[in-house]
């Protein structure tokens, strides 16, 4: 059974007569009635009753009828649907964040575009550490990544035989310290003023692209931090400072969690700050990862976050 033979016996069963259905699809009328009769024999059943005046539809043809109908419209949907695919608009894409990305006005409105602009794509969307998202986009189980640099602002120094990386955004470094701490009423707080404090930070094993950098830049001052305690989320290192448990270095987009006893302070060190990058496949081009690449940096432009 051919979709063209479905399609001759549609066009029969609504005109009810050889030679029109053969006029409507431009073939002669005895391609046509041997194709019908091919049908019936792969069907098995008798489709339509003929007469040298009339054509008309067997109970069974009625039935068959409908659902020709259904399979030629799931094979015209199945053939926009690898179209769509081709042009980037249907699919799936599954994409990797890190914990301070949501907390970043770009990154709602790069979600919420493509959503707007790309309905029939499924976004997959999992949180996850620097590291761990580079690994899952070269191993295939990640299409695309927001990630963090362990190297600062540029991200220049991040090299990888496997993926490559767009720059959107840059954060500036924020201290996080209790209210009462000493250095709250400061603007701005130099890292070497905090060579006696104890830190509250990503455990070393998180894969975090921030922990390296803030390890560089107390380096870089001339001391270690020291650690006092560690925390996996964001969140509970806010809430550990709040309990007076240290100080921490965060994305200043993590601002937006405001907890009572806790304040945030730019630090002063020039460089002091960290890009968000889209990490992808290096050399390779999918349509949906092109489309979605390509409207997140327009939107990275059109909010003037960087020049990309």
């Amino acid at each position: 059974m051919e979709l063209r033979h479905l399609r001759y016996f549609i066009a029969v069963a609504e005109e009810l007569h050889f030679t029109r259905a053969a006029e409507r699809l431009h073939i002669g009328q005895p391609p046509l009635s041997h194709a019908i009769q091919m049908l019936e024999a792969d069907v098995g059943a008798l489709l339509f009753e003929r007469s040298k005046r009339w054509v008309r539809l067997t109970p069974a043809g009625t039935l068959f009828l409908a659902d020709a109908r259904d399979i030629l419209a799931m094979a015209d949907q199945a053939a926009e649907t690898a179209r769509r695919a081709q042009r980037g608009e249907a699919g799936e894409l599954r994409i990797g964040f890190t914990s301070s990305t949501p907390f970043t006005p770009l990154f709602a409105a790069v979600i919420n575009r493509y959503r707007q602009q790309f309905p029939l794509v499924s976004l997959r969307l999992q949180e996850m550490a620097t590291s761990r998202q580079m690994e899952a986009i070269a191993q295939r189980s990640l299409d695309l990544g927001f990630i963090r640099p362990p190297d600062g602002v540029s991200g220049t120094k991040m090299e990888s035989d496997a993926l490559t990386f767009s720059k959107l955004r840059k954060d500036n470094l924020v201290v996080v310290l209790p209210t009462t701490h000493a250095l709250a009423p400061r603007k701005k707080i130099a890292i070497k003023e905090l060579a006696d404090e104890q830190f509250v930070m990503y455990p070393n094993t998180a894969g975090v692209g921030i922990y390296p950098q803030i390890y560089s830049l107390c380096h870089a001052a001339g001391f270690v931090p020291h650690v006092a305690q560690e925390a996996g989320e964001s969140s509970t290192i806010i809430g550990l400072v709040a309990a007076g448990c240290g100080i921490s270095i965060l994305p200043n987009s993590f601002e937006r969690i405001q907890m009572e006893c806790v304040c945030y302070r730019p630090l002063s060190n020039a460089g002091a700050g960290t890009a968000l990058l889209l990490a992808q496949r290096k050399l390779e081009h999918a349509p949906l990862v092109d489309a979605f690449v390509a409207l997140a940096l327009g939107e990275a432009k059109r909010m003037n976050k960087v020049r990309v």
